[in-house]
């Protein structure tokens, strides 16, 4: 391979983020240096088991994602916004598309959601940590560099360009003879063994480490769906494992699973994508559900209303969300009987998603209502999934998908299915939880600016998509001629992503803003919440407990508020077992980074010879006989009266 082949040339605008992202580096590394932060770096983070700082480097992760993933949607864009443009060619928009889809579900709204769950649910459970920290700190690495990998293909190599969907035959070998679906299959497989491995541990955390007295009907709702969500982790991501392993022998050694030579059949691989696939809508949107429950009832003052229904209708959303993926190819040479069945269990699980809009509704009703930013994204919330339910129901009857199938229609939808129901739930856990992480709040002004400019921009980006797909514009063209009639609504939308960018934009400013200005004096409850993650200091203690809080009916922190029993007695403290860091996870991150690079390219000696530091990870760790540290009871005494003044 030539090293015109092996770097990305040709395009002004590749080259320009080639040049952006290594002058970024250097200039990182140089920061880093004249800091003097390696050592702290590496025993700080790189190194950590603590799942509060491993939920935020998944959530710096994420927000690193949602920019990748917005300057595709921006090009997107302008590529549309006027007829018979040439800002891209046709490879490079498949190209822009492809890793916009893949980015912004599996690398942002993935991370983003499990980074606030890792922050979170150990402490509303009043546990310590997770179930297994050194695993959950290698499903952290595992992620990160399969993100890395799959986003280094845009400059080296070539991206990916069948879709995130990646259809056969299209990203067979035939048709797509680059190695930019060998990143696809790679990075995914990683990025999914790491998913894996967090719903597992999830699972574990919360059955067997629940505060004393925290019976499965006094968990908090959050606890409930990331329950929930695991389990259809667990569920789902083995058949993509099992999808994007065939996709590798396809195309690395040239089996013939999906190809019509040989006997392959292109179909199984839409069964088995979509088997996972609509599952994975679930899993982004089940723990949005949870944090948009705490987040109403904290701010409502109230209880959350009808919280079993919601418990039933969480755990009925998980069940049906496994018997309707057929629903993504009526199209495609089902029989009438099968269409119908798939057709009715669609609109079966929009039955416990109503459920749920309702039991916001009436937690609302007549309650002392806050707008705080973290409730405004909640508010807003409501109307915006509400139309992207709608439209969801149009979708699941067979016979009317044969109008709206592979139209905008179709993408207005899923948009605004997953910004509201994730993105929206994203922000709002930020702003409400992030005291929780740094010690103090997000500024409330500049979050109204965030607000305003993203939740207009997002609306204005996507509600013109379902007139003109329903004019007939289809999904993924990249070009079209004057005299359609879409010339206006393109126009509309591409001026909405504008302000949606915009919107974002505030985001990144009220972090900054707020890092430098925001008092720090907020005390342990800023928000007069009503779980256990508030009944410790704020940022929480890396040991989140001096004593494993008690718990006796739902919404424990405010029954102790109540109650007044929000102190600790001295005698009380006893000493703290925590676990120690390990360089055991990143060392294999990084080993499973390397072989799959090699993969991609198919250099097959190099990728068995790196695989020899898998196999030094796996033994290193294995022989790993430390069983951790103790906290001594004069340091938790000490860390104790820095915020609650005294004991008793």
């Amino acid at each position: 391979m030539s090293l015109d082949e092996f770097f990305v040339t040709g395009d002004p605008l590749i080259l320009a983020s080639q040049i952006a992202i290594g002058l970024t580096m250097i200039g990182l590394i140089a920061l880093v240096t004249y800091l003097k932060r390696w050592k702290w770096l590496w025993s700080e983070w790189f190194t950590t088991v603590d799942h509060k700082k491993i939920g935020i480097m998944y959530i710096l992760a994420g927000v690193l994602m949602f920019f990748r993933g917005g300057v595709d949607g921006l090009m997107m864009k302008a590529q549309t916004s006027r007829p018979n443009l040439e800002f891209l060619d046709a490879q490079h928009y498949d190209e822009i598309f492809t890793t916009h889809g893949v980015i912004m579900i599996l690398f942002m709204a993935m991370p983003m959601l499990i980074g606030i769950m890792n922050v979170v649910i150990p402490l509303q459970i009043g546990a310590r940590d997770v179930a297994f920290p050194k695993l959950n700190a290698l499903s952290f690495w595992l992620f990160f560099v399969a993100a890395m990998l799959f986003n280094v293909s845009f400059v080296i190599g070539g991206s990916p360009d069948a879709g995130w969907t990646s259809y056969f035959p299209l990203a067979g070998k035939e048709f797509t003879p680059g190695v930019g679906n060998n990143y696809y299959a790679i990075a995914l497989q990683i990025a999914g063994i790491g998913t894996l491995a967090t719903g597992i541990n999830f699972i574990v955390t919360i059955v067997k480490m629940r505060a004393p007295g925290m019976t499965w009907m006094k968990m908090p709702m959050f606890t409930w769906t990331s329950l929930v969500t695991s389990i259809i982790i667990v569920a789902a991501f083995p058949i993509f494992t099992v999808a994007l392993a065939y996709m590798t022998l396809d195309r690395l050694f040239g089996t013939h699973f999906f190809t019509v030579a040989a006997g392959g059949d292109p179909m199984l691989w839409l069964n088995l994508f979509w088997l996972w696939g609509h599952p994975e809508v679930y899993i982004v949107v089940l723990p949005a559900f949870g944090m948009f429950s705490e987040v109403i009832a904290t701010f409502a003052r109230k209880n959350l209303y009808g919280y079993k229904s919601m418990v039933f209708s969480v755990v009925g959303i998980a069940f049906l969300s496994m018997l309707v993926w057929v629903h993504h190819f009526y199209t495609m040479g089902n029989s009438a009987s099968v269409n119908t069945v798939f057709s009715l269990t669609t609109m079966m699980i929009a039955i416990p998603t109503g459920v749920k809009i309702f039991n916001w509704l009436f937690t609302l009703r007549k309650g002392r209502i806050e707008f705080s930013n973290a409730m405004l994204w909640s508010l807003a919330f409501i109307p915006c999934f509400t139309i992207g339910g709608v439209t969801g129901v149009m979708l699941a009857m067979a016979a009317a998908d044969y109008q709206y199938h592979n139209t905008m229609f179709l993408v207005a939808h899923f948009h605004y299915v997953l910004i509201p129901g994730v993105v929206f739930a994203v922000f709002a856990g930020l702003y409400y939880w992030w005291p929780k992480m740094f010690g103090f709040k997000l500024s409330e002004k500049i979050g109204k600016w965030h607000f305003w400019l993203f939740v207009i921009g997002f609306n204005l980006t996507f509600m013109p998509m379902f007139f003109v797909g329903l004019d007939g514009m289809s999904r993924r063209m990249y070009t079209y001629s004057e005299g359609l009639g879409w010339e206006g609504w393109l126009g509309f939308s591409a001026v909405g992503s504008i302000v949606m960018a915009a919107g974002f934009a505030a985001l990144c400013y009220n972090i900054y803003w707020s890092f430098r200005y925001a008092p720090r004096d907020i005390g342990n409850d800023p928000w007069n919440a009503r779980t256990l993650e508030w009944a410790t200091a704020t940022p929480a203690p890396h040991y989140n407990f001096a004593k494993i809080p008690e718990v006796t009916r739902l919404d424990p922190y405010w029954d102790m508020k109540k109650k007044g029993e929000t102190g600790l007695k001295k005698s009380d403290l006893k000493p703290v077992h925590m676990p120690s860091n390990s360089w055991t996870p990143i060392f294999l991150g990084v080993a499973f980074g390397v072989v799959g690079f090699f993969l991609v390219f198919e250099w097959f000696t190099l990728a068995i010879i790196s695989s020899i530091g898998i196999i030094i990870g796996l033994v290193a760790n294995s022989f790993d006989y430390d069983e951790g540290y103790h906290i001594p009871v004069e340091e938790l005494e000490e860390e104790e009266r820095a915020w609650r003044g005294d004991l008793k």
